[in-house]
């Protein structure tokens, strides 16, 4: 299979593109670490990826705390040996009101899980792929971050910052067996919410396999040569 003897660790994958793509890289073979601050998430999850055969573990991290991300990641490494794909989808989106009546909490608190997870999971991993000349970084944006959301301003600028950071450091792996890339999603359509969408010319919000595709694909090695760029899969999203 696509992804046989592969480790992948996914942040944020008890729900939603986590918990989806979790589940097509345990189709596909994969050693599939899941990382969310949701207990009882991620042992339903783990229990669904068990009965697809696939080898699962699982941690209880929050990615903001970067001490817990160490000891998360030198478990993974003791484990399986190696990391070779980190997929950070852990993120803070779901709030709606005027930037001027939001407050410097509510910001550090998007940075830190935002921007400082992503960037502790990826300071983690990247020495063991580094040494074995091989890894996929996938990172998970925003169409928020791409036009900017009103009502959701620290939110669009956090999703802004992941799109600058994979384009940097892709180009500081490149020469090293490492790619790294932005899977930015439109409208997604999680359990229980409506199908259709005004936000896209389709009309309809993305399916949570859809992403987990996209994902998936970047990971394999059919996309070796893909690298620094943002992926925007919206339906053909109406500019904000």
């Amino acid at each position: 299979m696509e992804f046989h003897n592969k480790t992948v660790i996914i942040t944020g994958a008890s729900v939603g593109i986590g918990k989806a793509t979790a589940i097509e890289f345990a189709r596909n073979g994969a050693n599939v670490c899941i990382v969310d601050v949701n207990a009882e998430g991620l042992d339903t999850l783990a229990e669904e990826i068990k009965s697809i055969g696939a080898n699962v573990s699982s941690y209880i991290c929050d990615v903001s705390d970067e001490q817990r991300v160490h000891e998360t990641t030198q478990e993974i490494i003791n484990q399986y040996g190696k990391i070779d794909i980190l997929v950070n989808n852990a993120g803070l989106w779901r709030m709606w009101k005027p930037f001027v009546e939001t407050t410097s909490d509510e910001w550090k608190k998007r940075l830190s899980v935002n921007i400082l997870g992503l960037m502790y999971f990826t300071h983690e991993v990247l020495p063991n792929m580094i040494e074995n000349s091989y890894g996929r970084i996938i990172n998970i944006g925003s169409v928020a971050g791409v036009y900017g959301n009103a009502n959701m301003a620290d939110y669009s600028m956090t999703k802004g910052a992941v799109s600058s950071f994979t384009k940097a450091l892709a180009k500081e792996v490149a020469d090293k067996g490492i790619t790294v890339n932005n899977v930015v999603p439109g409208s997604v359509r999680n359990e229980g919410a409506n199908r259709e969408t005004e936000l896209c010319y389709m009309g309809r919000c993305g399916e949570l396999e859809e992403y987990a595709y996209l994902i998936c694909f970047l990971a394999s090695d059919k996309a070796a040569y893909i690298s620094g760029q943002d992926y925007q899969i919206d339906g053909c999203r109406k500019k904000n």
